[in-house]
This record gives C-alpha cells, sequence and structure tokens, in this order.
C-alpha cells in the first residue's frame, strides 16, 4: 500500500538562518507525527545542512530533499553537486526534472534518466517531475507528451521497491500562475502515467510508485 506524500520545495527561497527557523517551525507543528503521510521538504543547497540538523535533533519524520544533482561522482564540474555530497548532509531525496529546470537552464529527458540513474545508485529517491505547458495542452496532446516524458526519463532504471521512485505531475501552465487542474485533469495524466509505469515495470511495481500532482497547490485546494 502506498503511503500518501506531501512535498514542499522552498526553491530559491530562505537563507541558511530562514531556512533553520522554517524548519524548526515544521518540526514543531508536525511533533505529534505525520501519520500515514510521508512528508518531504527541500531546502536550498546551502540550507541542507542546517536543516538536516534540525530535524536529526528532533529525531523528526520529516525527510530531507535537495532540488538538484549532477550525475557525476566527482571532477572538475564547477558548482555542480554529486549524489554522494547529498548524501552527507542528510538528504534522501532529491527533485529532478522540474520544468524551471528544464525551461531556464536546457536540461533534457536524457539528463534526467542520468541523474536518476545516479540518485538510485547511492540509495537518494528521485522525485522526477514531468508536465506539459499551455500551448501542448490546449493542442490536445499532453496526454502523449508526459507519457513520452516518463518512458524517456525511466529508460534503463531498475526499480525493485517501488517507494524508491517517485514522480511528481506538474503542469507547467498551473506553476505559479495560480490556475491548477482539476481533479479531471490531473486524474486523465496521472492514469495514463500509472497505464505507462506497468507497462514499463509491471503491476506491482507501478502500484506501488507514488505519483504527486504539484502546481499553485495551497491549503485551500489540497486533499
Amino acid at each position: 500500500m502506498r503511503n500518501r506524500m506531501i512535498a514542499g520545495n522552498w526553491k530559491m527561497n530562505e537563507t541558511f538562518a530562514e531556512g533553520v527557523e522554517l524548519a524548526q517551525g515544521i518540526v514543531d507543528q508536525l511533533a505529534s507525527g505525520t501519520g500515514n503521510v510521508d512528508v518531504v521538504i527541500a531546502p536550498p543547497l546551502v540550507d541542507l545542512k542546517g536543516v538536516s540538523e534540525v530535524l536529526s535533533q528532533a529525531n523528526s519524520s520529516v525527510a530531507l530533499s535537495a532540488q538538484n544533482v549532477y550525475w557525476e561522482e566527482s571532477g572538475a564540474f564547477t558548482g555542480e553537486t554529486s549524489p554522494a555530497m547529498l548524501t552527507s548532509v542528510g538528504a534522501t531525496y532529491c527533485i529532478i526534472g522540474h520544468s524551471e529546470r528544464r525551461g531556464y537552464f536546457g536540461e533534457t529527458d536524457e539528463d534526467i534518466n542520468r541523474k536518476a540513474k545516479a540518485l538510485m545508485a547511492h540509495d537518494i529517491v528521485p522525485i522526477s517531475c514531468c508536465g506539459e505547458s499551455l500551448e501542448v495542452r490546449n493542442a490536445g496532446t499532453h496526454v502523449q507528451f508526459v507519457v513520452d516524458q516518463i518512458k524517456a526519463d525511466t529508460k534503463g532504471l531498475e526499480i525493485t521497491d517501488p517507494s524508491k521512485y517517485v514522480i511528481a505531475y506538474e503542469p507547467i501552465w498551473a506553476i505559479g500562475t495560480g490556475m491548477t487542474a482539476t481533479a479531471d485533469d490531473a486524474q486523465e495524466v496521472c492514469g495514463a502515467i500509472r497505464k505507462t509505469l506497468v507497462e514499463i515495470f509491471g503491476a506491482e511495481i507501478a502500484d506501488g510508485i507514488r505519483i504527486l500532482y504539484g502546481g499553485s497547490a495551497k491549503p485551500e485546494n489540497v486533499g
């Protein structure tokens, strides 16, 4: 049975001190536990160590995620961060393929696939993002577009434990715009994602992989 998951991407917000303070507030609010919901927070890179210490000192069930990774183990890759570095500061999840990374920095499905393999080799769970633009949705090709992303992003992956891979469906037209997909919109695409996962990994594994929705999500429309 899949545990539900709520993941918060802080993006490029919160200085080190602000991040530690925010993390402490989250820990305090969730001190009584999160039930059968897995909570993941993804601070900026420079906040990871401080936030990790807050979570560790509180013995919190909240998990720590990075927002990005590079697939090489080490080397002359200025500005990049390896999976081993993320592990060393306590990150157990990592977001890959976010539309902002794809759009602003030209990341491709091949890049995302390589990142997923590198993360999984270090027992870090990828939160692999997919989603279509408004242009693609209006053209009526959004389902096939996302299915193609899933096939490319999971190419060659070996998943034996479905809890070790997460997909986040984030329609680009709903990210930071105030627009949100309806339940039917989301179910149409998420259903196609699940069907594709069955074709790739088989029903048992596919049924255990969690598919999240993101895009102008807020307390008023979550759940």
